[in-house]
């Protein structure tokens, strides 16, 4: 038998960093969740991780036959070597017409007979662990509660006298409302499945209850793919403390550096706002490119732009993005809202901050990644925590929002000015007879910074920032007054871009 003293490894990492290990030996745990949730999926990594450490495993179906289970460990190109398994159907001779006309009901002989069968082959095989598929099964046998708690408190009294670690697993189908099993389990794990509007199902898994162990609470986000089920564990930045030097980063523009007061702290999140068009991924590849030309990593996240044009565009800017994916000094990576949990973005992101070294960290745009959340407040909560944790990695996180209209009032989908350290507002407005683009910064935690509005053009060149708009006022709503000096006074003439 397997050492009591230590756990029962799942052999998902995030499953065992949720319950801190894996599952406490010689003890009985419940797996529930409707069907389709990852059950078996889980339940079958359970005893493979216990067969690679040399331990014997057993599976007991009710309700999935031998083929159908070996056909799903095939699909994942699973080795079932060192795991029996057991296909406990109802014998034949309960079935019969004359046992139907017995003064016994079929379903007691059935039972006990069923109950028997259990340990006649944990009995033949001796195994560390155990999983039982499933218990609803059992609960329709057992007919009445009663008799359905006697049933299970015996196979736990008896599992736990041979020192077995056990996984009932419950489809949910018997029974909703019966909580037998969650008494008497030492442990109960809970899967959902939830289904949006409009992309792939949203798989989530949360402890219930774990007899006198720690583990992470809340929801955590789950995908089944070829070769089995991840887990992402709910991130807590709190965890996540480093220490490091809050030191200025610089742009390469001397006019922007001038506005954000002499740049930004290392270590900070910057929120860029604007209307779709004014250029805030264009000002975001500024900042990347200044990162890795100080010798940085950076990462990009980018949920709104298809990646060839995003080539494209920024080396019609003079910025190489392809050579500095080549050179290993870029990670970008799309994201598709539909098919990402939230929990597996936080994911990707802790994997480009500490496995790749990423000191910048860009996300292109909340607007994108609003669309993979449940509801607005869920992504307050879960980009606080992101940004805490990046803030606390000594990382330069900066993320874009587009704003709705194209001037005068401006609504924002989502409200995260109060999240972000910095704030970048980028406006259009109308002068001399052209539409033109104007920059501000109206928020930095960090220190000062100039209080003025300048125009930016966009061009072969990247981005040109002008000299503060002194003779303007109204710039922000788009149609600005003159208040003085000459007309054209700090505006960017087009013979200047030439």
């Amino acid at each position: 038998m397997a050492d009591l003293t230590e756990k029962a490894a799942f052999g998902i990492a995030g499953l065992d960093d949720i319950t801190d290990g894996g599952l406490a030996r010689g003890r009985l745990f419940l797996l529930e969740g409707s069907p389709g949730t990852g059950k078996t999926t889980i339940s079958t990594q359970f005893l493979i991780a216990g067969a690679q450490a040399g331990e014997r495993g057993l599976y007991i179906t009710l309700s999935e036959t031998d083929a159908e289970f070996r056909a799903g460990a095939a699909s994942h190109g699973w080795d079932l070597a060192g795991i029996d398994i057991f296909e406990l159907i109802p014998p034949e001779n309960l079935l019969d017409d004359q046992q139907q006309q017995s003064l016994l009901y079929s379903s007691d002989l059935e039972l006990g007979e069923t109950t028997r069968r259990i340990f006649e082959v944990f009995e033949r095989v001796k195994p560390d662990r155990v999983v039982l598929d499933s218990l609803s099964e059992i609960m329709l046998l057992a007919q009445s509660p009663l008799r359905f708690r006697r049933q299970t408190l015996a196979l736990k009294h008896y599992f736990s006298r041979h020192g077995a670690t056990v996984l009932m697993l419950d489809d949910l189908t018997a029974d909703t409302n019966d909580r037998t099993m969650h008494s008497l389990a030492h442990g109960v794990i809970h899967l959902d499945e939830l289904a949006p509007d409009y992309g792939a199902e949203r798989r989530r898994t949360r402890i219930i209850k774990y007899r006198g162990q720690r583990y992470r609470g809340g929801y955590h986000d789950f995908v089944i793919r070829s070769g089995g089920v991840r887990v992402f564990p709910r991130l807590v930045s709190a965890e996540h403390r480093t220490t490091f030097e809050r030191s200025q980063i610089e742009t390469q523009l001397p006019e922007l550096n001038a506005l954000l007061g002499g740049g930004l702290s290392r270590g900070s999140s910057t929120l860029i706002l604007g209307p779709a068009g004014t250029g805030k991924s264009v000002l975001t590849l500024t900042f990347v490119k200044a990162a890795i030309d100080r010798g940085e990593r950076a990462a990009m996240f980018v949920f709104d732009e298809e990646l060839g044009l995003l080539f494209d565009r920024a080396l019609g800017l003079g910025i190489d993005l392809q050579a500095m994916v080549d050179a290993g000094n870029l990670v970008i990576e799309q994201v598709d809202a539909a098919e990402l949990t939230p929990g597996e973005f936080s994911e990707r992101v802790q994997r480009c901050v500490e496995v790749y070294q990423a000191a910048t960290v860009v996300i292109d745009s909340l607007n994108g990644y609003q669309a993979a959340m449940p509801g607005e407040q869920a992504l307050i909560l879960h980009m606080h925590e992101l940004l805490q944790y990046l803030n606390r990695q000594g990382t330069s996180t900066f993320l874009t929002v587009a704003q709705h209209g194209l001037v005068g009032d401006m609504k924002a989908p989502v409200d995260v000015t109060y999240l972000a350290d910095s704030v970048i507002l980028l406006r259009y407005f109308e002068a001399a007879g052209r539409v033109r683009r104007a920059i501000s910064v109206i928020k930095k935690r960090t220190g000062t910074h100039e209080d003025t509005i300048r125009e930016y053009l966009i061009d072969s060149r990247g981005i040109t920032l002008g000299e503060p708009l002194t003779n303007f006022q109204g710039v922000l709503r788009g149609v600005p007054s003159m208040i003085g000096g000459n007309e054209g006074a700090g505006l960017l003439m087009p013979a200047q871009t030439d």
